[in-house]
């Protein structure tokens, strides 16, 4: 969970837990994640996992992007910011490679892309299990032919940016994530981690019957503790869970994202296919919007199952979420 909620405290305690934690590598520089790796490891913690997010390419619909920077100038007004740059980059991914090159962890898995090859190879002869993310069965068939050690399938109930390939609209685009573990089951004996919509033990039970080999689960321990998610989204998640809803969006980020609706959620429908260029444009906006304990203007990404997050300690949570799981 990148941009603050996946936090070293969280991965340790999930790692005392007996859980396997990611560190978010997304939006960090390769010393922050050198830093982060280096502070797990000195906490005892033998086995963790970090994520990174493969870069697409630039905007192709510049003018659709000027023009919704132009309706996003009302927003951070309202919030008393200006927008950032809205410049591409690349998140520093060859440096964050090399960092977990030089200090592997147990796993490294990727989001928004495919990793080659032969850094697949690189970091598997290192020691590390690699994990490709998907969100159909034909981006699982892509995925296949790079060699992973799992998929990550990421059903539509996820919270957060969808993890596809990329990042055009594409029918079909959003499958349940019974249904996609159905279909890649069919496809491969590559062992398949189950993500989205994972709000308690009955969800761990049923998605590892239907033949997921391990479970993931992220909005759950947003409001825990060790989680890095700002108080105002912590307290969005409480407040919401009773008639809130959730939905997907460009808005924030320009890349699909499931968030709870709020104000910018309702007010920008047709935001462009431009990330992370509206992601550098509006994390001032946001930043503010979360320091002000604004709700309306800050990005709530969250699952379909946010309901079920509470504000407990990681070791709680997840011995509640294996309960119903024969060990």
């Amino acid at each position: 969970m990148a941009g603050g909620p996946s936090t070293v405290d969280l991965v340790v305690a999930t790692w005392r837990a007996g859980a396997l934690g990611f560190l978010a590598g997304g939006y960090k520089t390769a010393a922050g994640l050198t830093d982060d790796m280096a502070a797990v490891k000195a906490a005892g913690v033998d086995a963790f996992g970090v994520n990174l997010f493969v870069p697409g390419a630039p905007t192709t619909d510049p003018t659709g992007l000027a023009a919704y920077l132009t309706r996003l100038e009302s927003d951070a007004a309202v919030v008393g910011v200006a927008l950032g740059e809205a410049a591409w980059d690349d998140d520093d991914y060859a440096g964050k490679v090399d960092a977990v090159l030089a200090a592997p962890p147990a796993a490294v898995s990727f989001t928004f892309g495919l990793p080659a090859a032969d850094l697949v190879q690189a970091l598997q002869a290192a020691g590390s299990l690699v994990v490709l993310t998907v969100t159909t069965p034909e981006e699982a068939d892509v995925a296949l032919r790079v060699g992973p050690d799992a998929l990550c399938l990421q059903g539509a109930e996820a919270g957060a940016h969808r993890g596809s390939l990329t990042n055009d609209e594409r029918p079909d685009e959003d499958r349940p994530l019974r249904a996609l573990i159905a279909a890649v089951r069919r496809r491969t004996l590559v062992p398949l981690v189950a993500a989205g919509g994972v709000g308690g033990p009955e969800d761990v039970a049923d998605l590892l019957a239907r033949g997921a080999d391990l479970v993931q689960a992220g909005t759950v321990f947003l409001r825990c503790p060790e989680s890095g998610a700002p108080a105002a989204l912590k307290d969005a998640l409480a407040t919401s869970a009773a008639s809130g809803t959730t939905g997907i969006t460009r808005a924030f980020s320009g890349r699909r994202a499931r968030a709870l609706v709020n104000a910018m959620v309702r007010e920008h429908p047709g935001a462009p296919a431009a990330y992370p260029e509206i992601n550098n444009a509006t994390r001032p906006l946001r930043a503010r919007a979360a320091r002000a304990g604004d709700p309306e203007h800050m990005s709530l990404y969250a699952g379909t199952a946010f309901g079920r997050a509470e504000a407990e300690p990681v070791a709680t949570i997840i011995e509640r979420l294996v309960s119903r799981v024969r060990r």
